[in-house]
């Protein structure tokens, strides 16, 4: 089963690659860019899919809509575009203006002091929240759902713009505190014209200069999106499956200081065989989305440097690595989770799963040991050719799992360092395992890692009535606060079925301040059953905050670093007050969640609070719901928010 089907035969259809025209909702205007550039922003580049897609619907909108499309050439000779939507009822006439778009208020008889007619020009500098969201539609159907087909279709099952493949997007939200449209979407920027990306992550942090790089799933595809003129969004890259032969499925990213990036393409070589990497090196792979993974070099602009192998030329055979067909040298190498210490010319990444596999629910995979137990560590004293130096494979804690990737070690989703330069220690969070593992010292030939924190001490928290047990607690993102002080962890939860009762929701937040200080030489291990439900027993061992209640199944998130300071302009801080988080995983994995986004405010005394003045526009409810009828580029229904940044224009930040 190929992940990237469906998109590379949409990227093959020379209807859906030409670029003769564009169609905006109520206007329509072209960008002020470079001609000689890369960037066409020409009012008639746009993808013919997107005539298609506007014909197809009638505006349910109650604002002005101003499109904006930039488009490039791919490296296979086809149009790429990125159609920015724009809700001028909601952005002050003057930043429309500052953006080149004062043609088209004109045109919507929106000039003036008024901001569209409802927006003050108020003079706020706007941060946003950019969440890179897929299309809900038909095809978004697990397992279970293609066992439970209904006998027969009527005419009012089908036809509904809501279940039609649409167009994936980021959704750019205004977050700035004060403004009065806190919290409204005034721009969805669709890509085309491949669709079914499924969007996944993007860089775990902005910095000011930097351009996003975001990752689908499915069409095994990178795209890199210049955010200099938010809250407008340029295309100036797209990273094609030819451009990594070595590798599939790219999840993750961490952006150097110099703009540059590195990838993780958790699956396998684009075909199976033999692939050589930019090394020379060789190694055989199982094809599109199975295994050995690869992490690549990108440079700014998105355009390979380097491919490196993820796994040695030996076999990993300290704990068993399964591979579907099997390889005759096995490895654990699908790289998902990835974090740097330039300052320490180290790089690390965490091992999740052999990808193509997560999506056959409800069939089980032929094997519990596609769920990895390995982190990853990386010498790059030469940025530009990443070197493996380490594969670790996590111990085994005192829980016994009730199935065998519920045992600690399995499905190492997620990696995250520590900042300070006093300390070295980085953090692993295993999905199925539901635990939290540590290790002082990333440089080391061979990092030790141990587990300091069992996810069964903070399901017992979060509802004390339920059974703890912390295995299938489906953790994701974690994160150390920029000061070093705590630790961040979105959990999902467990489904129930059957006669278990599932594990609930939430947010947990660790202080690890005593771990870290204890240097290289830790005490906290949880070694025994009873620190499993209690916390660690050493003194050192990182201690429960607060647990957030989170419904819906908080997957991904991301923490502010921006603040404004008095003179008006923002600025990077280490001092995080704030953060966000999304409510999905993977569809057709069976583990989905409700589409919602939410912003959660860091309290004095260290607790967590929802933030309930971040509501959503349409049901006045805190959080933002993706699963509305409408959005700025048309009527296409719910959309599943995988990831997200704070980010802020470049005339806006010192």
């Amino acid at each position: 089963m190929a992940l990237g089907l469906l998109g590379s035969g949409l990227a093959g259809s020379p209807a859906l690659a030409d670029t003769t025209g564009t169609t905006g909702t109520t206007g329509t205007t072209g960008n002020a860019g470079d001609p000689t550039g890369p960037v066409t922003t020409e009012p008639g580049a746009s993808s013919l899919l997107n005539q298609l897609l506007a014909g197809l619907l009638e505006s349910g909108l109650t604002g002005d809509i101003i499109t904006s499309v930039s488009s490039i050439t791919g490296g296979d000779g086809k149009t790429y575009d990125i159609t920015n939507n724009l809700d001028a009822s909601a952005l002050p006439t003057t930043l429309l203006q500052d953006l080149g778009l004062g043609d088209a208020l004109v045109d919507l008889g929106l000039g003036g002091q008024d901001s569209g007619g409802t927006v003050p020009d108020d003079g706020i500098k706007r941060e946003y929240l950019v969440v890179w969201a897929g299309d809900n539609n038909i095809l978004d159907r697990t397992g279970a759902d293609l066992t439970a087909l209904p006998g027969e279709i009527v005419q009012g099952q089908i036809g509904k713009t809501k279940d039609l493949i649409g167009p994936d997007f980021f959704a750019v939200v205004d977050a700035t505190k004060d403004s009065p449209t806190y919290g409204e979407v005034v721009n969805t920027a669709t890509v085309g014209p491949l669709v079914e990306n499924e969007p996944h992550h993007m860089q775990y942090i902005w910095h000011k200069g930097h351009n996003i790089f975001a990752g689908g799933l499915f069409t095994d595809v990178t795209y890199v999106i210049d955010t200099s003129e938010l809250p407008k969004l340029t295309l100036k890259h797209v990273n094609l499956p030819t451009d990594t032969l070595c590798g599939s499925v790219p999840d993750a990213y961490w952006v150097t200081k110099d703009g540059g990036a590195y990838g993780t393409y958790m699956g396998g070589p684009d075909a199976p065989g033999p692939c050589v990497y930019s090394d020379g090196s060789v190694r055989f792979g199982n094809g599109f989305g199975g295994s050995p993974g690869e992490l690549v070099r990108l440079d700014e602009n998105g355009k390979t440097v380097y491919e490196a192998p993820a796994t040695p030329e030996t076999a990993e055979t300290e704990q068993r690595c399964d591979s579907i067909p099997q390889l005759s040298v096995p490895t654990c190498a699908n790289p998902h989770g990835v974090q740097a210490r330039e300052d320490l010319d180290t790089l690390i990444t965490s091992d999740y799963n052999e990808p193509r596999n997560i999506i056959l629910n409800p069939i089980p995979a032929l094997s519990p040991y596609l769920r990895r137990p390995t982190v990853r560590t990386w010498d790059i004293s030469d940025p530009e050719k990443p070197k493996l130096k380490a594969v670790s494979f996590l111990p085994d804690g005192p829980r016994e799992g009730r199935v065998p990737h519920h045992e600690e070690s399995r499905a190492v989703m997620e990696t995250t360092v520590t900042n300070q330069p006093g300390n070295k220690g980085a953090f692993a969070s295993t999905m199925q395992g539901g635990a939290i593992y540590y290790t002082p010292d990333i440089t080391a030939a061979k990092p030790e890692w141990r587990e300091v924190f069992d996810l069964t001490t903070s399901n017992k928290i979060a509802d004390p009535d339920r059974d703890p047990y912390g295995g299938g607690s489906n953790g994701g993102w974690i994160q150390t606060s920029l000061d070093d002080k705590y630790l961040y962890h979105a959990v999902v939860g467990r489904q129930p079925k059957d006669n278990d009762p599932g594990s609930p929701p939430y947010i947990l937040k660790l202080d690890i301040q005593s771990l870290l200080a204890s240097g290289g030489d830790p005490s906290c291990n949880i070694d025994t059953i009873e620190e499993t439900t209690e916390g660690g027993a050493e003194a050192d061992c990182p201690a429960v905050v607060d647990v957030l209640p989170a419904r819906g199944g908080p997957h991904w998130g991301a923490l502010d670093n921006l603040e404004l300071g008095e003179d008006g302009f923002y600025r990077e801080t280490q001092e995080t007050e704030r953060f966000a988080y999304s409510n999905y995983f993977v569809a057709r994995s069976g583990l989905n969640g409700d589409h919602r986004v939410c912003m959660v405010e860091d309290q004095a005394d260290g607790t967590m609070e929802l933030d309930t003045t971040f509501r959503d526009e349409f049901t006045g409810e805190a959080c933002l719901d993706f699963d509305r009828e409408s959005w700025p580029h048309g009527n296409w229904g719910p959309a599943k928010p995988h990831s997200m940044l704070f980010v802020t224009a470049d005339a806006d930040i010192k």
